[in-house]
């Protein structure tokens, strides 16, 4: 009996594992940019303080690290991490992406989730144009998926 329960607990861990491990979270916004335009996908440009930020952990702990999310996510947006962390060290280039990123879309507070169409302009450079933005939402992952749903489907 024993040794059945232990391969249940396996096999719920493998399981569990691997489908938090699917998801793709990029850092560089040019490279999730063209992603998004090849699939035709906006971007999902999610503000966070991954290692100080309560309700940044509550959001992933809540939406983000649901299978809910992760089919959801694959099927309609193009995921991008912009962090902040306090503890963490970053590479310069990511923190100096990072700051530009919120000063262009004005983040005052964490989490800040803004969904964006990029466009690439004739002369190589990249518009993000802006469909709507939204936080933690209270209710869990089918509350918030909603909400997603009603900015990305304008």
């Amino acid at each position: 009996m024993k040794k059945v329960l232990l391969a249940l607990l396996l096999i719920a861990f493998v399981s569990i594992t691997s489908f938090s491990q699917e998801l793709t979270w990029h850092t560089d916004m040019k490279k999730a940019s063209d992603i998004a335009i090849k699939e035709n996908k906006p971007v999902l440009m999610f503000f966070t303080g991954s290692d100080w930020c309560g309700w940044c952990k509550k959001l992933q702990k809540e939406v983000f690290q649901t299978q809910d999310f992760e089919i959801w996510a694959k099927n309609n947006v193009v995921l991008m991490e912009l962090d902040f962390p306090r503890r963490a060290d970053q590479e310069q280039s990511v923190k100096v992406q990072n700051y530009q990123l919120q000063k262009i879309f004005n983040v005052r507070g964490y989490p800040t989730v803004f969904f964006v169409n990029p466009e690439k302009k004739p002369d190589g450079k990249m518009n993000l144009n802006s469909l709507g933005k939204t936080g933690f939402v209270r209710g869990g992952a089918q509350q918030w998926l909603a909400v997603a749903n009603n900015i990305i489907k304008k």
